[in-house]
């Protein structure tokens, strides 16, 4: 039986945590030239998150897990509230290659893991063994059951109200490097019987520099169980302005699983991030929602500040931290990307 019919469904990010998951960053061409400058922020994300629940980070070496201390230690990080797990990984995108926890109140395993193939975004990094592995080693520690859908899919290509709606983009699950054996009906089936959804909504291009093919959590999000942020491009000149507009025209005819319209709430987009001639995918969509505190990746850029207005005022229960993204950017991803929430 799938998922869905043992009633499991993936709980909205702002449900309870048991913990986030992350997988320490180690991969020097992620970052070229410049993974040392990361970890001050990464800490930073750790200590954060460990105000409201426990943080499981997955290391390769006893060595890497030493050198993780040493920087959580130094800004004063309660390492109680840190686990590590000798689980070596290729990379750090834990949103990518984690587990996707789903939970049913009513069934004899109250949580369950569905472990996903994982291809580093359509072969683009190899290796990608290591993190392939990872579900099953975080079900082994939990003592959870897996179930393996047997396609691949990414954990920041879907995006969840919790109630039975899930947002994606044709971009990325219709991308011929993922799935090219199915149609969007097929997949649309996979998304429902493994994530426990009725009612799937597509969206289309993601931003520019996202090599992940248009992961939806960086640009539309769901704040609440009705209610979506959406990045939107000011600039008409700027080459995010069109694929935005198009979204936002989507989500404003869009209808919940209830039949209701979706609330949508427009999130500027910082000016472009620009690093070796490269535009890097720079977003304040990719936050994280933790127990206590909302993580939002900022640029050093105007509109930070009122990007963390707009979010605070959908958030009025939690803390929301604006971290300086500009350096993690370069790895193409932010805090969003590299953390999986694993469900109470």
């Amino acid at each position: 039986m799938t998922p869905s019919q043992l009633k499991y469904y993936f709980p909205a990010e702002w449900a309870p945590h048991t913990a986030t998951w992350l997988s320490w960053p180690h991969k020097e061409a992620s970052w070229p030239g410049k993974v040392q400058s990361i970890y001050p922020i990464y800490a930073q994300f750790v200590k954060a998150l460990t105000e409201g629940e426990q943080v499981c980070i997955n290391v390769n070496t006893p060595l890497m897990q030493e050198d993780a201390e040493r920087w959580l230690s130094e800004i004063g990080t309660d390492l109680s509230k840190v686990s590590f797990y000798q689980h070596p990984t290729n990379d750090a995108w834990c949103r990518d290659h984690g587990p996707a926890f789903l939970v049913s109140p009513d069934a004899p395993w109250k949580k369950v893991v569905v472990k996903w193939k994982y291809n580093a975004w359509g072969e683009k990094y190899p290796p990608h063994d290591l993190d392939n592995q990872i579900p099953f080693r975080i079900a082994e520690v939990r003592k959870l059951p897996v179930f393996q859908p047997g396609i691949v899919m990414e954990g920041g290509s879907v995006e969840f109200n919790g109630k039975g709606t899930v947002l994606t983009t044709t971009a990325c699950l219709l991308n011929p490097n993922r799935n090219p054996q199915y149609n969007q009906a097929q997949i649309e089936q996979f998304l429902c019987d493994y994530y426990g959804v009725s009612n799937v909504l597509w969206l289309g291009d993601g931003i520019v520099g996202d090599d992940t093919d248009g992961h939806i959590d960086d640009i539309t999000r769901f704040v609440n169980e009705d209610t979506v942020v959406t990045a939107v491009e000011e600039n008409r000149n700027d080459e995010n302005y069109e694929p935005l507009q198009e979204n936002l025209k989507l989500l404003n005819q869009m209808r919940l699983e209830n039949g209701k319209q979706l609330n949508v709430i427009e999130l500027p987009m910082p000016s472009a991030v620009i690093y070796e001639d490269q535009r890097l995918p720079a977003s304040y969509a990719n936050f994280y929602i933790g127990n206590v505190a909302v993580v939002v990746p900022t640029y050093r850029d105007k509109n930070d500040e009122k990007a963390l207005k707009i979010l605070q005022s959908c958030f009025p229960d939690r803390k929301v931290i604006g971290l300086d993204s500009t350096d993690i950017i370069w790895g193409l991803g932010s805090f969003h990307c590299l953390s999986q929430q694993e469900p109470a």
